[in-house]
C-alpha cells in the first residue's frame, strides 16, 4: 500500500511541474518524457548491474509491454494537454472516475471479490462521479479518456511478470523511438524549444524523465503487491491534490456541486480505508502486538 500511496502523491504534484516546461508544446513535452525516462532507466539498470535482464524478456512479455506503453503514452499526452491548457479540474475528474474503472476491471476481468464495506465505498464513489459529471454540463471526453487509458494500463501491468525496473525500461524502449523521431522533426522545423531557451529549460525537459520514472516505478511495485481494487481506490489521493491545485493555485472556477462531489469522494475513501483496517492480515496484527510487547518490556 505504501508504494501505491507514494506514486499517487507524486502524481498529485504534477500540476506544479508541467507548466514549468512552457513554452514547449504538450507533444514536445511528451516526446521528451519518452526519451529522458528511457535514459534515466538505462542509467539505473547500469548502476545496479541489471542491464542484461532486458535480454531475458520473452516475446509474449514484449507484446504485453507494448500494449502498456501505448496506453500510458496516450494517458501522458492527454494529461499534459489538460494541465497546460488550464483543464486541471477536468484532469482531476478523470482520476476521480479512474478508480471506478479499476474496480470494475478488477471485478470483471480478474474476478476480484468485494467485501460489503468495499461495495458500499464503490457505490458512494459512483454517486460522487455522477454528481461531478453532471456538474460539467457536457460529456467529459478528456476525463473519460484519462480514466480508461490509465485503468486499462493498470490492468495490463497486472499481467506483466517483470520487475518494476525491467517493465518501465521496456515500456520506454517502445516509446522512445517515437519521441526521438518527433523531436528530430521539430528540430528540422526550428520548433524544438530544447535548443532554443537556454540550459535551464533544457534541464527541466531532461528532468521530466526522473519525474516520470519515479512514480511509475512505485506504481509497478504496487500493482504486483495489492489488488487492482485497492490500487484503484487509493488513487483518489491524486485527483484530490489536483483539484486543490486547480482551485487555490490556478484559480479555476469550481461549481458548488463539484464541492458536493468532492466531499462524497472523501466519504467513499474513508469507508474503504476503514475496511482495510478491519481486515488487516493477521500477520500484520501479530507483528504490531509483538512490537508493542517489546516496547513495554
Amino acid at each position: 500500500m505504501i508504494w501505491g500511496i507514494a506514486c499517487y502523491v507524486m502524481w498529485g504534484l504534477f500540476p506544479a511541474f508541467f507548466p514549468l516546461l512552457r513554452p514547449a508544446s504538450p507533444m514536445e513535452i511528451l516526446a521528451n518524457r519518452f526519451v529522458w525516462t528511457l535514459v534515466f532507466m538505462l542509467i539505473v539498470l547500469l548502476i545496479v548491474r541489471r542491464l542484461g535482464e532486458l535480454r531475458t524478456i520473452t516475446a509474449r512479455q514484449w507484446g504485453i509491454v507494448a500494449v502498456a506503453a501505448v496506453l500510458i503514452g496516450a494517458n501522458w499526452g492527454l494529461y499534459i494537454y489538460a494541465v497546460n491548457n488550464d483543464h486541471v479540474a477536468d484532469a482531476a475528474l478523470g482520476y476521480f472516475i479512474n478508480p471506478l474503472v479499476s474496480v470494475l476491471l478488477g471485478v470483471i476481468v480478474l474476478r476480484e471479490g468485494l467485501r460489503p464495506l468495499q461495495k458500499t465505498s464503490v457505490a458512494i464513489a459512483a454517486v460522487a462521479v455522477v454528481v461531478l459529471t453532471v456538474a460539467l454540463g457536457r460529456p467529459p471526453i478528456i476525463s473519460l479518456a484519462l480514466a480508461f487509458s490509465f485503468g486499462l494500463y493498470g490492468l495490463v501491468k497486472k499481467r506483466v511478470r517483470l520487475t518494476p525496473t525491467q517493465s518501465l525500461t521496456a515500456e520506454t524502449l517502445v516509446l522512445a523511438p517515437v519521441g526521438l523521431l518527433y523531436l528530430g522533426w521539430l528540430q528540422t522545423r526550428g520548433d524544438n524549444t530544447f535548443t532554443q531557451f537556454g540550459a535551464g529549460h533544457a534541464a527541466l525537459l531532461m528532468s521530466a524523465g526522473v519525474v516520470t520514472a519515479l512514480p511509475l516505478l512505485c506504481f509497478a511495485r504496487a500493482a504486483q503487491e495489492i489488488t487492482l481494487t485497492s490500487l484503484g481506490m487509493i488513487q483518489y489521493i491524486t485527483p484530490v491534490m489536483q483539484m486543490l491545485w486547480a482551485v487555490f493555485i490556478n484559480h479555476e472556477h469550481i461549481e458548488p456541486v463539484r464541492w458536493v462531489g468532492f466531499v462524497i469522494i472523501w466519504v467513499a475513501v474513508t469507508v474503504f480505508v476503514v475496511d482495510l483496517v478491519i481486515h488487516r492480515p493477521r500477520s500484520a496484527t501479530r507483528v504490531t502486538r509483538l512490537r508493542r510487547g517489546g516496547a513495554d518490556a
